[in-house]
C-alpha cells in the first residue's frame, strides 16, 4: 500500500529545515507481520524527528517511516533514526512519497525549484533499498529522452510529448507491487509510470485522454499522450496518486479522474464526477488508499477543489469510496480538504486541513480531533489551526499522525497524545558544534505572530512549581508576562506576540527571561511579520 506524499500545486510548501545526525545503532526491524526480522545499521538522531511538518508516514508492522527525511522508529517513538543517503541529507531534496513492502523500501524525492523564483516542485529521483533500509541506491527521475515522441500501445503507435525536464514532475506517490515485481509512480506532468526493475528504467502508462473513459491496447485509438499545458493535452495524463490493491487492481488518480485497470495497467476505465452523489466528489484525485476487509478491499480517494471550469463541478473537496471495484461509489466529508487515510479494522481515519477525522460506520458519520495536547505536559500542544497531513496505524495499534506542527502518537485510539518535535536539547550531556550547550531557546525564531500563532520558549527545571516568562522590548520595557505551573524536567511556555493589553507587538528584537524559583534563563526573539 502506498502512503502519503507531498502535495500537488497550488499548495504552498513550508521552508524545510534539517539537522545532521550522529551515532550508529544496530536495530531489529520487523518489516511485516510475516517477514523475518532484519538487523539494520541506522544513524541515531540527536534531534528526534528532523522536521516539524510531517507530510509522510508509512507503517510496516510496528516500524514507522517518517518524512521529509526518512526518519524511522521501531520502538514506538522511544528513539528516532534516519536512513543514510547522500541524495537526501545535505541537499535541498526532501521525501515526497514512500512505500515499504517486505525488504523493499521505495522513496520518491523532490524539491522546490527556485531557480526562477517560483518554487516549482521538481523531481529529484528515487531512493531504493532492497535490504529493509540498511542501504539505499539512487535512481534517476522518471523522465523521457527528447526523441521519445511515440508510445507503442498494443496495436497503436500514439504520438506523445516527451517529458524531459524534472520541473513539475515530482514523485507525488509511489507504490511497490511485489506480486508483479513492479514499482509505480504518479509524477504530475510525467503522468503515471511503471518500472519492472525497481526504478532503473520507466515506461509510460497510457491512460484515457479527457474525451474517453476507456482505453485498451486491442482497440484502435488516435490521441496524443501529453499533460495539459497551455490549453492542449489531457488533465487525465497528469498523475497525483497510484495504488495496487490486494486483488492486483491498479488505481490511478489524476487531475481528470480515478482510473482502474484489472489487467496490470494495460487497459483502463476512467471514473469522473457527474455532479451526483453516486459519482466521485471531484476529478482531482490526490490520494488513494486501501482498507482491507474480509470481503475485499475498500478503496478510498480524496479529491480537491481546483476552481476549474464547469462551476466547480469538476473539483470538489471531499472523499469517495468504493467497496465493489468501482461498480458503485459513495461520498463523504464534503467540503473537507483531505490528504491521507489510515484504517484499524472498521475504523477509518482521514487526515485533513481541519483535523483528524474518524469514522466508525464506513464514512456515514465522523467525529473530529483538532486539539492535540501532550498527555504528560498540557502546555505542549499542536498550534491551533495546524493541518493534519498524514496518518497511519501500527500492528500493535499505535496511531501516528503527522501535522504541520509536529509528529504525534496515540496508544489509546486518539484519547491522549505524545508529541514529538525537532528540538535542540537544553543542557545536553555532550555539547558539540551540532548540539550547543544552551539552557533555553525559543522557536520558531524569527517569529511571525500572524502565521506562527505563538512562539515556544523551552527551558529545564529541577523541581515542580511555577514558571514566569517576561518579555521586554529593545529598550528593556516590560511587554508581557506569562505564568504557568510546571513539573520538573523540560517545559515550554507560549507567547502569542501580544503585549499585556492584547495589542500585537511591532516588528523588532525582544528579550525574554524565564524565572523558575531560584533559576533564571534569558534569550532573544526576533518578531517579523
Amino acid at each position: 500500500m502506498s502512503q502519503n506524499r507531498a502535495f500537488p500545486p497550488p499548495v504552498k510548501r513550508s521552508v524545510w529545515t534539517w539537522h545532521r545526525l550522529t551515532g550508529i545503532l544496530t536495530l531489529v526491524i520487523a518489516l511485516s507481520g510475516d517477514a523475518m526480522a532484519q538487523a539494520v545499521d541506522l544513524p541515531v538522531s540527536e534531534f528526534g524527528v528532523l522536521n516539524n511538518s510531517v507530510a509522510n508516514l508509512h507503517v510496516r508492522g510496528d516500524s514507522v517511516w517518517i518524512g521529509p527525511f526518512l526518519n524511522l522508529t521501531v520502538d514506538d517513538g522511544a528513539t528516532f533514526h534516519r536512513a543514510d543517503s547522500d541524495s537526501l541529507f545535505g541537499t535541498i531534496n526532501r521525501l515526497f512519497s514512500i512505500d515499504v513492502e517486505n525488504d523493499v523500501v521505495a522513496a520518491g524525492i523532490g524539491r522546490a525549484d527556485n531557480s526562477n523564483g517560483d518554487g516549482v516542485q521538481t523531481a529529484a529521483g528515487f531512493l531504493i533499498s532492497e535490504d529493509g533500509g540498511n542501504t539505499f541506491r539512487f535512481r534517476f527521475p522518471q523522465l523521457d529522452n527528447p526523441d521519445d515522441t511515440t508510445i507503442v500501445f498494443g496495436i497503436n503507435t500514439l504520438p506523445a510529448l516527451p517529458i524531459i525536464a524534472p520541473q513539475q514532475s515530482p514523485p507525488f506517490d509511489i507504490d511497490v507491487d511485489l506480486a508483479s515485481g513492479s514499482l509505480w509512480v504518479a509524477g504530475w506532468a510525467s503522468g503515471i509510470r511503471r518500472s519492472d526493475d525497481l526504478g532503473r528504467s520507466w515506461s509510460r502508462v497510457v491512460l484515457p485522454p479527457d474525451d474517453l473513459d476507456f482505453v485498451s491496447p486491442d482497440s484502435i485509438h488516435q490521441f496524443t499522450v501529453e499533460p495539459q499545458l497551455a490549453g492542449s493535452g489531457s488533465l487525465n495524463h497528469m498523475g497525483f496518486s497510484v495504488l495496487v490493491d490486494a486483488t492486483g487492481t491498479v488505481w490511478a488518480g489524476t487531475a481528470g479522474g480515478l482510473n482502474r485497470s484489472t489487467d496490470g495497467g494495460h487497459s483502463w476505465q476512467r471514473f469522473k464526477t457527474d455532479g451526483t452523489t453516486s459519482s466521485l466528489t471531484g476529478n482531482w484525485v490526490i490520494s488513494i488508499e486501501e482498507q482491507p476487509t474480509g470481503s475485499g478491499p475498500v478503496v478510498w480517494a480524496a479529491t480537491w477543489n481546483t476552481g476549474d471550469v464547469g462551476g466547480g463541478i469538476n473539483g470538489q473537496f471531499g472523499v469517495t469510496y468504493t467497496a465493489d471495484g468501482g461498480a458503485t461509489f459513495n461520498q463523504s466529508l464534503h467540503g473537507e480538504r483531505i490528504f491521507d487515510f489510515a484504517f484499524a479494522g472498521d475504523r477509518v481515519y482521514a487526515a485533513g486541513d481541519n483535523g483528524l477525522f474518524i469514522s466508525e460506520d464506513q464514512g456515514r458519520t465522523w467525529f473530529t480531533i483538532s486539539d492535540f495536547r501532550d498527555k504528560s505536559d498540557p502546555s505542549r500542544l499542536v498550534r491551533p489551526g495546524s493541518s493534519v497531513f498524514s496518518v497511519d496505524v501500527t500492528r500493535s495499534g499505535s496511531l501516528w499522525v503527522g501535522t504541520s506542527d509536529g509528529l504525534l502518537v496515540s496508544r489509546d485510539g486518539g484519547l491522549s497524545w505524545t508529541i514529538f518535535r525537532t528540538d535542540v536539547p537544553v543542557n545536553p550531556d555532550v555539547p558539540s558544534g551540532r548540539v550547543p550547550d544552551v539552557d533555553t531557546f525559543a522557536y520558531p525564531n524569527p517569529f511571525s505572530p500572524s502565521s506562527d500563532v505563538f512562539i515556544r520558549v523551552k527551558f529545564e527545571s529541577d523541581r515542580d512549581g511555577q514558571a514566569d516568562l517576561r518579555v521586554f522590548d529593545y529598550a528593556m520595557n516590560a511587554v508581557r508576562t506569562v505564568s504557568a505551573p510546571i513539573v520538573a524536567g523540560t517545559s515550554e511556555l507560549l507567547w502569542d506576540g501580544q503585549d499585556d493589553r492584547g495589542t500585537r507587538v511591532a516588528n523588532g528584537v525582544y528579550f525574554y527571561e524565564v524565572e523558575t524559583g531560584n533559576d533564571r534563563f534569558r534569550g532573544k526573539i526576533l518578531v517579523i511579520e
